[in-house]
């Protein structure tokens, strides 16, 4: 089954949801990286996290950013999402490895203490920024914060990536409920009482469960709505043309210290690895376009 996100609204659009199956988006983004179990439980988080919270975006053309600043080993991780369903991200140190915590593998001590920033382009002057300290460095309960704090929405998010034995991804999912301002009392109350006796989302996708069935389990007797699917995936825009403007962009003498080592050089796109090779007359080409 393809990864993809779902989006409901449930007592009668009191609440909204999100929820997504993201195993093999996380996998891919595993192998193009080769992350360690706990990079790839991170980022896995944090791309689960991003393609919903992408698909909460209006317009085509917006494009969401969250980054995380922090001070343990891993240090740091960016995912950018698109409306699209569209998803790709990295961490700065995929090799992190820490022995696990409560037979988990520890995201949070990976992290440390640090930032989440949320950066919304939406087409505007000013991307709307929003930064928030890292709570656990769980990711789920530092985006729950995020969505209070800096949305003022009230939200519960539950993210997970499960790992096989041979350190590929088994199960990768999550939710993310929002309540709106006029929400009623016994609404909220019903919410908070399936939120405490649901299984962890890692639980809920090892036994199957579609996101369908995830919110149905969230959401139960509030009247779920399914408003819309679409599908999830990885995807780079990077391109040898984007990787040109950015060489031109660096300026004549980088380049021409690059001609003058006469090798061959290769850059790799952060997002998601792919390697671009420019040979030395590729360069001088691309030296004669920064001189102009």
């Amino acid at each position: 089954m393809s990864d993809y996100i779902v989006r409901a609204t449930a007592a009668n659009t009191q609440i909204r949801a999100f929820a997504a199956s993201t195993t093999e988006l996380v996998e891919e983004a595993r192998k193009r990286h080769q992350t360690s179990p706990v990079a790839t439980a991170a980022l896995g988080r944090l791309l689960t996290a991003g393609v919903m919270m992408g698909s909460m975006m209006k317009n085509d053309s917006d494009v969401l950013t969250l980054q995380v600043q922090c001070g343990g080993e891993i240090g740091g991780m960016t995912v950018t999402a698109d409306s699209h369903g569209d998803v790709k991200g990295y961490v700065n140190n995929p090799d992190v490895m820490l022995p696990p915590k409560n037979g988990k593998l520890d995201v949070g001590g990976a992290l440390g203490p640090g930032f989440l920033n949320v950066i919304k382009d939406m087409g505007l002057k000013e991307p709307y920024s929003g930064q928030t300290m890292l709570q656990t460095g769980e990711i789920a309960e530092d985006l729950t914060y995020y969505f209070a704090t800096s949305e003022q929405v009230p939200s519960s998010v539950g993210l997970g990536v499960l790992m096989e034995k041979d350190n590929t991804v088994r199960c990768a999912g999550g939710f993310i409920v929002q309540v709106m301002p006029f929400v009623e009392d016994e609404v909220l109350d019903k919410l908070e009482a399936n939120i405490q006796k649901i299984q962890s989302v890692t639980a809920m996708l090892d036994n199957g469960h579609t996101p369908e069935e995830m919110l149905n389990q969230v959401l139960e007797g509030l009247d779920v709505e399914i408003t819309d699917t679409l599908p999830a995936k990885f995807n780079c825009n990077c391109s040898k043309d984007r990787i040109e403007k950015a060489i031109i962009s660096i300026g004549k003498k980088e380049i021409q210290a690059m001609i003058d080592d006469d090798k061959p050089i290769e850059v790799k796109c952060h997002f998601c690895n792919t390697a671009y090779k420019f040979e030395v007359e590729e360069l001088k080409k691309l030296l004669k376009k920064a001189t102009r």
